[in-house]
């Protein structure tokens, strides 16, 4: 019979994997196409951004199926640079 600490454990272990399998493809592939200033990115920083990658998967394969950017900023001085409110 399995314990609800193995089923956390279970559970922890199939979203990592995925994260991790989803991490390979979006650092070598999907990148680039939800951020373009990341397109000419070095080995280096594909590197740095494998654990976050796997950690928030979920969000950036909705933003990368969705071909989403990145969003854009809303603060005082973008808002004062149009002319006025948003």
């Amino acid at each position: 019979m399995l314990t609800a600490a193995t089923w956390l454990v279970n559970i922890a272990t199939i979203y990592v994997g995925v994260g991790l399998l989803f991490a390979i493809i979006f650092v070598w592939k999907g990148v680039g196409k939800i951020d373009p200033s990341a397109t000419g990115g070095t080995f280096g920083f594909r590197l740095l951004i494998i654990p976050g990658t796997v950690a928030l998967w979920p969000i950036l394969a909705r933003r990368w199926l969705a071909s989403e950017g990145p969003p854009e900023e809303c603060n005082a001085h973008r808002v004062a640079s149009r002319g006025g409110d948003r």
